[in-house]
């Protein structure tokens, strides 16, 4: 004869069962340092179009100053580094997806970016600038000169693009990454370009097209850093430290002489 259990030991009962299900779904999340260590790779999410920071090379194999810290980065956290690219346009939202374990393609470090995402310690630091034609004798020296018929092209979902449109009335061609915009600017289709002051001179230098750097906007100053999901607490302290010791035994020094022959690695002195 089965004997029925009052409702108040049903309730107790279906408690203690749902406390060990919290418990157990706990003890099996992972921090995503386990993860990556335990799959021996570091997936990295970057455009693989945009020079000198992540490009690919003659022979088709990415290179650049970005490709060296992921690699370097990877290295001391033991790991294999697996490139994975994507266009910016969607990059962020890959990240979040889980796509990739993390982006390192100059992300500027922002409040709105750092309410979904956490972010490492800076490791690269530049500021906003515009590129017009060579031919181009005008002078731009704000975007409020963008208010009206000239346009400005910016590569859509950056920084620069959100900085752009914080202007009122501004106009504003919007490019899935460098190369289109420079190449429209270039015909003429647009009036300027707007982006990191880094990438200019080397974009310049091999680009082959009749371009030159503009003025660097006062209040454009940029801190980079490499993004990842929330909730990772071993992970960014693994990254930041990786980051610190590069930073202490000159790699990242290096690596910025290599590609800038200065250090952008640490912030500009005012």
């Amino acid at each position: 004869m089965m004997l029925k259990k009052p409702v108040s030991q049903f309730l107790c009962s279906a408690i203690v069962v749902t406390a060990f299900g919290f418990m157990a779904a706990s003890a099996h999340a992972q921090d995503l340092l386990e993860t990556v260590k335990s799959n021996g790779v570091l997936r990295i999410g970057l455009e693989g179009t945009y020079p000198p920071f992540d490009y690919r090379n003659a022979s088709g194999e990415l290179e650049g100053f970005d490709v060296d810290v992921a690699k370097a980065l990877a290295g001391r956290l033991g790991v294999k580094p697996q490139f994975i690219p994507t266009e910016w346009s969607g990059i962020l939202a890959g990240l979040q997806a889980g796509k990739f374990d993390v982006i390192v393609n100059q992300v500027t470090i922002t409040p709105q970016r750092k309410q979904a995402l956490d972010f490492s310690q800076p490791y690269t630091f530049s500021a906003a600038q515009l590129i017009q034609r060579a031919d181009d004798k005008r002078q731009f020296n704000s975007l409020n000169e963008f208010v009206g018929d000239k346009k400005l092209g910016v590569t859509l979902g950056t920084n620069y693009d959100q900085m752009a449109r914080a202007v009122s009335g501004i106009n504003v061609q919007t490019y899935p990454g460098a190369p289109e915009k420079l190449r429209d600017l270039a015909a003429g289709r647009i009036d300027a370009t707007l982006d990191d002051r880094l990438m200019l001179p080397y974009i310049i230098k091999t680009s082959n097209l009749p371009l030159r750097t503009g003025a660097v906007l006062k209040g454009g100053e940029q801190e980079m850093g490499i993004p990842f999901r929330k909730g990772n607490p071993e992970f960014e302290k693994a990254i930041n430290d990786a980051l610190s010791a590069m930073k202490q035994d000159g790699t990242l020094k290096k690596i910025s002489m290599h590609w800038f022959g200065t250090d952008v690695t640490q912030p500009v002195a005012q």
